[in-house]
């Protein structure tokens, strides 16, 4: 019981584990003391306006809380709820979202601490056609494993079954967190390939949506998998790898989530090693000149671009020379780098004549990321507030230039700041031996346009580079190895809790995401990170998301392989059957 208590509490520091219902409705009145007017004692005039008083302030309270609360749902559902004059039942628990943008409410959330267990809630869903969508993390901005029907999440499955030290393998459970398997793998000497921005991932997570680090040799994630074992609801337990079954496996690595519960996982590791990074800033001339170069010399590379000026953050890692270790001592040191923007952040606080809540002290506490969303909070849809922001920025990226040395598991990590709506697209740009150049075409575009129609776009736009994939759902999926992709994610934060200013953003990140899709993604034959696309509320602008699809990824296979192994769709959830409706469906939406 303790050993499972523990595992509980750890596996809730950053997973949005639910909790009992805490959106209560606003508290009215006592109905024990209600306002009530005899016929027998005559009420004055002042008495008349002092319970109209009364009733005035209740309603004020209420309408203020209302307008105030923040939401992180729909927003019918939001008012519908938050009226009700009886407390929602205890067992409704709400997921959501890291970012807070999607968010289901259910009474189903299955924690199955073996395989034995998993396997019986899987069958038991089958047999009662309830849906359980396989949820891990809850980090994608989409939130794509959320389903209101009901959830599996593999928290209480994280162990690491096997290390093959010889063969550089291991099998794990597939609710181990990235940052666990690594710690993990350390007395071994092992790592992992390659890592996204951020270490939170269940492995399972990781690997369904096609999940990708950064480095035009290095593939995305899905690529280290050497077999899966999936539970299936029709056919039970399957283990799949390139010699049992190549088309199912290399269909499921990257499935969605949408054929089975990933539940162990058969991972390609490398030598631990140690990273030399290289940060420093240049501008889209430098970066045209020398692109080429530093995508064949570099391991890991990406491009930080920021809005409204000329600066390109680059950062370059390589394994650590043994013969040589860099100085790495910085030039500047962390007050001088944060200056400009902390004193950007002091006098907008006296621009838009806000009580600074904050003394000199804490302000000098704040992480860069931190000082970025309380500048942007202010104002976070003024395009001349944001151009000040990202200028703020550029200075600090040019005051933190030098290098940084550290395990690979370190270096690679990112500070992507707070809550935030993230649209990443992937698209082709040649081979490393002769790259297009379509990736900086792409984004010289994308710039000319935030200008023109004065988006206010805040930094960074980052852009980075894999190799292919053989798994045929991966947006970088290629039958040639030599293809490298360029993916290039454009973000707007959401650094208040105000429900109207979070709308007001979101309205506006989708306009921004809206005309990037116009104007590039055919181009460039650009498709949506799974774990970011959205779906359209508008049936023909699903009607055209479905059809591009089906032009890129072996839908019907897909749906083919979906119908054998859960034929009920209990794996499921609306963007999956919005994005890869049978054609009976299709029909009826479209």
């Amino acid at each position: 019981m303790l050993r499972r208590s523990a595992r509980l509490l750890r596996s809730s520091l950053f997973l949005p584990r639910p909790s009992p219902q805490t959106l209560n409705p606003i508290p009215v009145a006592n109905p024990n003391l209600l306002i009530r007017f005899s016929s027998s004692s005559p009420v004055s005039d002042a008495e008349l306006r002092k319970y109209a008083g009364y009733f005035v302030l209740l309603l004020g309270c209420g309408v203020a809380t209302y307008y105030s609360f923040p939401f992180p749902a729909d927003a019918k559902h939001k008012k519908a709820q938050i009226f009700r004059y009886a407390p929602l039942p205890d067992d409704l628990h709400t997921v959501s979202n890291w970012s807070g943008t999607h968010e289901v409410r259910t009474r189903v959330f299955l924690q199955p601490e073996n395989l034995s267990d998993l396997e019986a809630a899987v069958r038991d869903a089958h047999q009662n056609r309830r849906r359980i969508r396989p949820v891990g993390s809850g980090l994608s901005p989409n939130g794509i494993g959320l389903a209101k029907s009901g959830m599996v999440n593999l928290a209480l499955m994280d162990k690491v079954l096997e290390v093959d030290r010889e063969a550089k393998q291991v099998k794990v459970q597939a609710g181990i967190r990235v940052a666990e398997l690594v710690d993990a793998l350390k007395e071994h000497g092992l790592t992992l390939q390659n890592f996204a921005s951020i270490r939170e991932q269940q492995i399972g997570g990781i690997v369904q949506v096609g999940a990708h680090g950064t480095g035009a040799r290095l593939p995305p994630i899905d690529e280290q998998v050497i077999s899966m074992k999936l539970v299936t609801p029709a056919k039970g337990t399957i283990e799949v790898s390139k010699e049992k079954d190549p088309e199912l496996f290399y269909l499921a690595r990257c499935g969605l989530g949408g054929l089975g519960v990933v539940a162990e996982v058969t991972l390609q590791c490398v030598e631990r090693h140690e990273l030399v990074e290289h940060t420093f800033v240049s501008n889209a001339s430098e970066i045209r000149k020398n692109h080429k170069k530093w995508l064949a010399e570099n391991k890991h590379i990406k491009y930080l671009w920021i809005p409204y000026t000329d600066t390109v953050v680059v950062v370059k890692c390589n394994p650590l020379p043994k013969w040589k270790t860099p100085k790495h001592k910085p030039k500047y040191g962390k007050d001088e780098a944060l200056k400009h923007v902390r004193d950007l952040y002091i006098n907008s606080l006296k621009t838009y004549r806000s009580e600074i809540d904050t003394t000199k002290e804490d302000i000098d506490q704040l992480s860069f990321t931190e000082l970025r969303d309380k500048l942007l909070a202010l104002d976070p849809l003024n395009k001349d507030h944001i151009i000040k922001v990202n200028q703020a920025e550029a200075e600090y990226w040019k005051k933190s230039e030098g290098y940084r040395v550290g395990w690979s598991d370190e270096i690679l990590g990112f500070d992507c700041g707070g809550q935030q709506w993230v649209s990443e697209t992937c698209f082709p740009a040649g081979t490393l031996k002769n790259p297009s150049m379509k990736d900086l075409d792409y984004i010289e575009e994308l710039k000319k346009l935030i200008e023109e129609e004065e988006i206010p776009a805040p930094a960074p736009i980052e852009q980075r580079w894999t190799a292919s994939s053989k798994s045929l759902m991966s947006p970088a999926s290629s039958s040639n190895e030599d293809d490298i992709f360029s993916w290039v994610g454009i973000i707007m934060y959401l650094p208040t809790t105000d429900p109207r200013q979070r709308k007001e953003i979101t309205e506006e990140f989708f306009s921004y995401r809206r005309l990037t899709q116009d104007t590039l993604w055919d181009k460039y034959s650009a498709y949506e990170h799974w774990a970011k696309i959205e779906v359209p509320k508008d049936n023909e602008e699903l009607a055209a998301l479905r059809e591009r699809l089906r032009k890129r990824f072996p839908v019907e296979t897909y749906n083919k392989v979906r119908r054998e192994l859960d034929p009920k769709r209990i794996l499921s959830n609306a963007l999956l059957e919005k994005l890869f409706p049978t054609m009976e469906k299709a029909q009826t939406t479209s």
